[in-house]
């Protein structure tokens, strides 16, 4: 089970990005299988409604599960985005998603932040969602997050942390802030698998190196949502959990960090901290 929390987010969960069809269907039934119970997914992934019908098929009590939803940015114009937040839970099969991100913050301001995260909150009171949040947000994008919504709690901000991104000024800030950080991307897009140092680590645990880098990031507090499409790394991955790190193997990773930002979309990207 991964229903284990950092505050009101749980700590570990699958992610879904960029798996389609009937690679996302048979990657979130084994995870299901498995005891994953937390999935990440959002409408610009396009797969909200095959993880749908795979949640509804495995017979799981609600109550078990925890859904990530976000919302894309054609969407948060404050007439688009509970109506899109709607037809989101609609295709998962649920009356409500647990967690509602915005994906990123508004391209060339065409729509204000006062605008996308009134209307969020607006969701959020109407049921739609449990709770909300934001992802690839900066410093000063939660700063002005947070005067918009006043007492709605933001839940987590989703952003990438990685051994050779680890986003320090962030990372400091939020915890300063008392705010919650779910890396995505935590192992690099698979960098980590080959680095001497995360090797070196893993090996001194019996452990590998996914699960090295994953409990790195659980180990700073950040909940960590990987992906996988092999039944056999799913199963591995969740091992992180019970994987502790000496002081020493942190401060080796963390002299791992070189800025390498790997999601980074021109039409998207804030100018990140």
């Amino acid at each position: 089970m991964t229903t284990e929390m950092f505050g009101s987010v749980p700590k570990f969960g699958l992610g879904t990005f960029r798996l389609k069809d009937q690679v996302v269907t048979d990657s979130v039934r084994m995870a299901l299988e498995l005891g994953y119970r937390v999935i990440d997914t959002a409408q610009g992934y396009g797969n909200e409604a095959e993880i749908g019908k795979v949640l509804t098929e495995s017979g799981l009590p609600r109550d078990e599960l925890f859904i990530t939803t976000k919302i894309m940015p054609p969407n948060y114009g404050q007439d688009r985005l509970v109506a899109s937040l709607q037809e989101s839970v609609t295709k998962l099969g649920v009356d409500a998603v647990d967690l509602t991100l915005i994906h990123w913050p508004a391209p060339k301001g065409e729509v204000t932040p006062q605008e996308y995260l009134t209307a969020l909150a607006e969701a959020k009171a109407q049921g739609l969602t449990r709770q909300i949040g934001v992802s690839n947000f900066t410093i000063e994008g939660l700063r002005q997050a947070r005067a918009i919504l006043g007492d709605v709690e933001i839940a987590t901000n989703q952003v990438e942390i990685h051994p050779y991104l680890q986003n320090r000024a962030l990372v400091d800030f939020a915890l300063t802030a008392d705010l919650h950080l779910t890396s995505y991307m935590t192992l690099a897009v698979g960098k980590v698998m080959d680095d001497p140092v995360i090797k070196d680590v893993a090996e001194a645990h019996g452990a590998t190196a996914a699960q090295v880098a994953l409990a790195w990031a659980l180990a700073q507090g950040h909940s960590v949502i990987p992906s996988s499409t092999r039944r056999e790394n799913l199963e591995s991955n969740l091992h992180a959990l019970d994987l502790t790190l000496t002081e020493e193997d942190m401060a080796r990773i963390a002299q791992l960090d070189r800025g390498e930002r790997l999601a980074n979309p021109p039409h998207l990207a804030p100018d990140w901290d």
